[in-house]
């Protein structure tokens, strides 16, 4: 896999670095608007293609003796490891009448994987104590994880893998690792889907402009060399791209070394990793992919 990690400024003082490329965002406009905005900034046109999207939990009484547990100060740690889980906790604190600041333990410390989890926990009152500082994802976690930390939560996707329970029981944690959310195809059942909220794209910034394609859509315009870059934000995005392909020459640019590495393993070549999963992180991630990023990649090890 020939790939490299994105570093350094993106096109907000860049002059306009992507101007005239046009982007596919694998991921719903209520979860693309800042990375919309972030494009937009560098010159480039975003196209929406949602690939996945997500239901609640089948098995809804194992979530909430899970959540109960929490708010009765079970727990010594609860893991957020993605923006979904904040969004589930969120409406389980909501059933019960609080926010998230009243129903969470002050003595329950938090750890996220990643600056947009971090942010949530943070927008809603409540202090993140731990984050991995280099590679944001379960790895990075462990690898900063305090060993015999006691009895740890954590809500996780119904195809999460269980590399990272398997980590924490190893470090002499227990764990409870309970189902908060299943990931779909686009669009969920509407009875069954969750109600994310529309993420704001920055301040002043408004609603950015996109386009919505179908995935028929999308492909055509692949084939036809409109689309210079596709952005998968997840490993289960990178699984619904491959049927998009071939890509011909449309790059593939990936969120973090465990979308990379879903990709190499479906055969689909990375052009770029984005150094941190956020907008600035992915936009510097297609500078890089598309030749207009100068010095801001390097090969990974």
């Amino acid at each position: 896999m020939a790939d490299s990690t994105a570093k350094g400024a993106t096109g907000s003082g860049s002059g306009k670095l992507l101007k005239g490329a046009r982007v596919l965002i694998t991921r719903s406009p209520e979860r693309s608007l800042p990375l919309v905005a972030a494009l937009e900034e560098a010159g480039a046109e975003a196209l929406l293609l949602p690939l996945i999207d997500f239901e609640r939990a089948a098995d809804q009484h194992s979530l909430d003796v899970a959540c109960d547990a929490l708010g009765a100060g079970a727990f010594d740690w609860l893991i957020i490891s993605s923006a979904t889980t904040v969004h589930v906790l969120t409406a389980k604190a909501a059933e019960r009448g609080l926010t998230l600041r009243q129903w969470i333990p002050a003595a329950t410390r938090i750890a996220a994987i990643g600056p947009a989890c971090r942010r949530l926990v943070e927008a809603a009152g409540l202090p993140v104590d731990l984050m991995p500082r280099d590679e944001q994802s379960a790895s990075g976690l462990l690898a900063v994880w305090p060993a015999n930390t006691g009895k740890v939560l954590l809500p996780q996707a119904d195809i999460a893998p269980g590399r990272l329970a398997e980590g924490l029981t190893a470090a002499g944690s227990t764990v409870t690792a309970v189902t908060a959310y299943r990931t779909v195809d686009y669009p969920a059942a509407a009875e069954r889907r969750l109600a994310i909220p529309l993420e704001d794209a920055g301040p002043g910034l408004g609603t950015p402009s996109y386009s919505l394609l179908a995935p028929e859509a999308a492909a055509a315009e692949i084939a036809a060399g409109r689309i210079q870059a596709v952005v998968a934000a997840s490993p289960s995005a990178v699984r619904r791209i491959r049927a998009l392909s071939p890509l011909h020459g449309c790059r593939l640019v990936a969120i973090g070394r465990s979308t990379a590495a879903q990709a190499a393993a479906l055969g689909l070549p990375v052009a770029a990793i984005a150094g941190e999963p956020t907008p600035q992180g992915l936009v510097a991630a297609v500078e890089t992919a598309l030749g207009t990023g100068g010095n801001s990649g390097r090969q990974p090890p």
